[in-house]
């Protein structure tokens, strides 16, 4: 049985990690925290039997959470600068990570990095877990390695309380079309086009353009499009709703719990898919 820690359990995210967790058989959710409903219980919130009767308690008590509970896995997909925090906690215990939360600093990423070798406890970061984007990327570094000297776009939507921009996922296609292009994803994003004379640089070596969405309630679609002279190819995933994100962090809680190597995975690595599309 895998004990979990679940942090922002009240987030749309969290309400469906705990909402399967609590389903599963092979995890026990043993300690909740987060900044809102503390008191409450977490099998009410998520109208799911939770025969631990676990409380939401408050995220600054997360040490004392943490030496109680001693859970084997905590998952968070919740804010940059809460999982900057709170994570760093966690891994300094030993408490192997599940993180989905985007936005991360990448001197956080580099610290965080260095605790997970010396605390022995190995995590997965992931700006989406779900299975099929996971596809997606793997068939998007195939496409832009044959489609070089075509004209790459990046298209992402997302509902309008999202905050940052361009989502993780779309940062990740970036910066996996650059390196299947040979080229520094960094130094070649043009982001949006501003009103007037904005012509596109030819070649995707050149450019690659990337424009955000925010709009309504779209859980998250992605396209990527390649053009070419008189025909185009659109790569396109739509997330319907949250659930295939939740499963994925089920499936990684599940890997991270048994892997040996102390390091950071990413999801493609506990689907296996990096062996199967090779």
């Amino acid at each position: 049985m895998i004990k979990l820690l679940i942090l922002g359990p009240t987030g749309s995210m969290g309400k469906l990690i705990s909402e399967l967790a609590l389903k599963d058989e092979e995890i026990e959710i043993v300690a909740a925290c987060g900044i809102e409903h503390i008191g409450t219980p977490l099998g009410s919130l998520v109208a799911v039997e939770d025969v631990n009767n676990v409380i939401i308690k408050n995220i600054e008590d997360l040490e004392e959470i943490i030496q109680e509970t001693r859970p084997d896995v905590v998952v968070d997909f919740t804010l940059a600068n809460a999982t900057e925090k709170n994570c760093l906690i966690c891994v300094k215990k030993g408490v192997r990570c599940v993180i989905g939360t985007t936005a991360l600093s990448q001197e956080f990423l580099l610290h965080f990095e260095k605790l997970v070798k010396e605390n022995n406890a190995p995590a997965v970061i992931s700006p989406n877990m779900a299975t099929g984007m996971n596809i997606f990327f793997e068939i998007g570094k195939k496409l832009s390695h044959y489609l070089k000297d075509w004209d790459i776009e990046i298209i992402e939507a997302h509902h309008h309380r999202k905050i940052d921009a361009p989502s993780g996922t779309a940062l990740k296609i970036g910066t996996l079309i650059g390196e299947a292009i040979d080229s520094d994803f960094e130094t070649i994003v043009k982001y949006g086009r501003s009103k007037g004379p904005n012509k596109r640089e030819i070649g995707a070596q050149n450019e690659i353009g990337m424009h955000s969405i925010r709009a309504g309630d779209i859980v998250g679609d992605h396209i990527v499009l390649y053009a070419g002279r008189g025909e185009r190819i659109e790569l396109k995933h739509q997330a319907h709703n949250r659930y295939c994100f939740a499963e994925g962090a089920i499936k990684a809680i599940k890997f991270i719990a048994r892997v040996k190597e102390s390091k950071i995975y990413s999801t493609d690595e506990v689907l296996g898919l990096s062996k199967e599309m090779r």
